[in-house]
């Protein structure tokens, strides 16, 4: 090796100067003396409480927390205005999260409040067409001699002018043609086909029926046609707004009439007459509600 390079090295290496590894018994003393400081410091707090709790309102330490309280008021109230925007801002947003959250659960009550009102509504609906057709059952206005079949109507009218619907019930349960059809409120048809388990019914406001009936008030006679109008009254016999009609029915020897006598059918609506006319104009209201209907009663005669 060259002398240059090695008078440079032991030059270098004797101008660096080498730290000294710091001895165990150095690292034990620092940590002895942290420890007598913690332990000092927490003399002293305890010291300084003890102080405080014991001496009156007026002593030292009190007037001390007083100074310090008053020294610092001004930066506390700085402090708060202007904390205050933000404490606002997060009480804004954290009220619009609560309130999002309280909407969506009343909205969710809501519409379980509005299922079961109306599911109580339909219950009630459905026992009081039942109790009516109890009531009309056990009532002097069912035929004598006639029983009955319950069904559900599974089919509307397709059209306003085909006022028929379909029943679910047919031959399987005694049902035949012309069978009348009946309601808690008085009579809604009569039975134009039938299959096994089916039937269609003929409304009393269809076009194709046609009922002979009788005002119970003054016994005057007539024809219902389509449920709207009582046809075929002399103008010699009496009716007024407001009589009932019923079905007048008859029997023959072994004929009868396709509705037994004395199912209510409607009420009189208007008179009217002209001098030229052989008949009254008269109105009725039919007793059955067409527009809710949803169940009948098929009467089925006794000794079929």
């Amino acid at each position: 090796m060259p002398r240059n390079r090695s008078a440079r090295l032991a030059v270098l290496g004797a101008g660096v100067p080498r730290s000294r590894p710091v001895s165990y018994s150095s690292r034990q003393a620092s940590a002895v003396r942290r420890r007598i400081v913690a332990g000092v410091l927490v003399l002293l707090s305890i010291a300084l409480i003890t102080i405080y709790f014991r001496e009156s309102s007026g002593g030292g330490l009190h007037q001390v927390q007083s100074v310090g309280a008053t020294v610092l008021r001004p930066f506390e109230v700085a402090a708060d205005r202007v904390s205050r925007p933000f404490r606002d801002a997060y009480g804004y947003f954290a009220g619009l999260v609560h309130a999002k959250s309280e909407n969506g659960r009343l909205r969710r009550d809501l519409d379980k409040w509005r299922q079961e009102a109306t599911q109580n509504a339909y219950a009630a609906s459905e026992k009081t067409d039942l109790l009516k057709k109890l009531h009309f059952v056990n009532s002097r206005s069912f035929p004598g001699g006639f029983g009955f079949v319950g069904a559900d109507i599974i089919s509307q009218p397709p059209t306003a002018f085909a006022q028929q619907v379909v029943i679910a019930a047919g031959s399987a349960s005694g049902i035949r043609k012309f069978d009348p059809v009946v309601t808690g409120e008085g009579l809604v048809g009569t039975v134009v086909r039938v299959t096994h388990k089916q039937s269609l019914v003929a409304l009393l406001i269809d076009d194709t029926t046609s009922v002979v009936a009788l005002d119970v008030k003054t016994r005057a006679q007539g024809i219902v046609k389509a449920g709207s109008s009582f046809d075929h009254v002399g103008k010699d016999q009496r009716v007024e707004a407001g009589d009932k009609l019923v079905t007048a029915g008859w029997k023959l020897g072994g004929l009868s009439s396709i509705y037994p006598p004395g199912i209510p059918i409607g009420q009189v609506t208007a008179v009217g007459q002209n001098d030229v006319d052989l008949y009254k104009h008269v109105k009725l209201q039919p007793f059955a509600d067409f527009k809710t209907l949803s169940s009948v009663l098929v009467l089925i005669p006794k000794n079929r």
